[in-house]
């Protein structure tokens, strides 16, 4: 009977914070990435406008595992709050990954304009799962990575690509193109690329350097294939224990900075994509055919996606709001 008495307190205090104030917080961002550098700034400038009474314990670089195991950790209350990929987005509230679908976007100003105006909807599906958004973090436009030369599908059909493990979106992209990809977590992938098991991945150019993914690759496609999304959640659980004072700190903070970052990773992720040309990587330009062909394939892959992970009235939303957009952009030139 106390043997049993012991367990279970163990298995409770295994499962809660460590203390009251800290706020662990993991991600795969690596440790010197702007991601983590912007966490670091939140915790201090939270710390200093709280008199230290809240404060992040940081786990950068997958040290809690990748996306669904930060989020599965935040449900058991081993973590409270974690920096996610989309992959991880979707594993919260499938519907926000229509911020990823396959070729939706063309530029920045479009993915303002879809962020911006559908805001509310991304928001509620967050706080209906148990979550409250801090802020976006972007990962950025998603490019092909090769060890030969893409111009267009007919070559990437040709190339041992790899597909992040359980993520749909790519999935649903590589299907609409005809192309069998080689799915492997993420920690997998460095150790793949050195053994031949992949010879191309997908990554935004800021985090193919990060991930030194880039050092045995030669090309990067100039097509991106999605603009990857990213935001930083934390339990609703944990956010509401904490005092009214501090969840409006750790709100105003978080979103003033991170909106802060989402400018930073588009400069850095311009400024990589430079770099990597002076590292010797070619960019090879899409055809128009290859174009017109990625066109017909995002509609179709987002169209496989409806029901899945969003419903087709938001996708028909998006879309038409997009083309309103455009319209109006266009008539402005």
């Amino acid at each position: 009977m106390r043997s049993s008495s012991a367990a279970l307190l163990c298995a409770v205090l295994a499962a809660a914070p460590a203390s009251a104030g800290v706020v662990k917080f993991a991600t795969l961002a690596p440790e010197g990435t702007d991601a983590m550098k912007a966490m670091n700034d939140i915790d201090k400038e939270v710390q200093a406008r709280t008199g230290g009474s809240l404060k992040f314990k940081m786990y950068a670089g997958g040290k809690q595992g990748e996306d669904k195991d930060i989020v599965r950790k935040i449900r058991a209350g081993q973590l409270q709050a974690g920096g996610f990929t989309g992959v991880g987005l979707g594993e919260v509230a499938p519907l926000v990954r229509v911020l990823d679908a396959p070729w939706l976007f063309r530029d920045h100003a479009e993915v303002d304009h879809v962020y911006e105006k559908f805001a509310p909807d991304f928001e509620k599906a967050f706080a209906d799962a148990g979550y409250v958004l801090l802020g976006w973090t972007e990962v950025g436009f998603v490019h092909i990575f090769s060890k030969t030369p893409v111009a267009g599908p007919e070559d990437i059909r040709k190339l041992k690509i790899w597909l992040w493990e359980g993520d749909p979106i790519a999935e649903a992209a590589y299907q609409a193109l005809g192309v069998s990809p080689k799915p492997l977590s993420v920690t997998d992938v460095m150790t793949s690329l050195q053994t031949g098991l992949i010879d191309s991945v997908y990554s935004a150019p800021l985090y193919a350097m990060a991930l030194q993914w880039h050092t045995k690759t030669k090309f990067i496609h100039s097509s991106a294939v999605a603009n990857a999304s990213g935001a930083v959640l934390i339990s609703k659980k944990a956010f509401d224990a904490l005092p009214e004072n501090e969840r409006k700190v750790l709100l105003e903070v978080s979103r003033k900075r991170l909106k802060e970052l989402n400018e930073q990773i588009r400069r850095s992720n311009d400024a990589a994509l430079v770099q990597l040309q002076k590292q010797g990587l070619s960019v090879v330009s899409a055809t128009p055919a290859a174009l017109k062909a990625y066109e017909d394939a995002g509609r179709k892959a987002r169209r496989s996606l409806v029901g899945r992970l969003y419903p087709a009235e938001l996708l028909d939303r998006v879309e038409k709001s997009l083309d309103a957009f455009r319209a109006v952009k266009g008539a402005k030139k």
